[in-house]
């Protein structure tokens, strides 16, 4: 009895902290970067000079991202997180 309490205790304590975590990226989306006009990415960028939504200061940046449909971010133009990070690392160097 005691360790069926406690399992379920367990449970919930699980799925309480699971509310409180960091929202996962919804099924079949994907960070696509290069493409939010100013003030409309989704969150932090890749340089680390925040980390909240709407705080993109020019439109396209390449280190900025908006939650797009899996397989759609070339189309729109943009990069997956690895292209934008080399870009990103290549501006840095120059």
């Amino acid at each position: 009895m005691a360790y069926s309490k406690t399992l379920t205790s367990a449970t919930v304590l699980l799925a309480m902290a699971a509310s409180f975590a960091e929202p996962a990226f919804a099924a079949g989306k994907e960070k696509c970067y290069g493409i939010a006009a100013a003030g409309q990415n989704d969150c932090g960028n890749l340089a680390g000079t925040h980390s909240c939504a709407g705080q993109a200061t020019e439109d396209n940046d390449p280190g900025e991202w908006k939650l797009v449909a899996k397989g759609t971010c070339k189309d729109l133009g943009g990069m997956l997180k690895e292209e934008a990070k080399k870009r990103y690392q290549e501006q840095q160097a120059s």
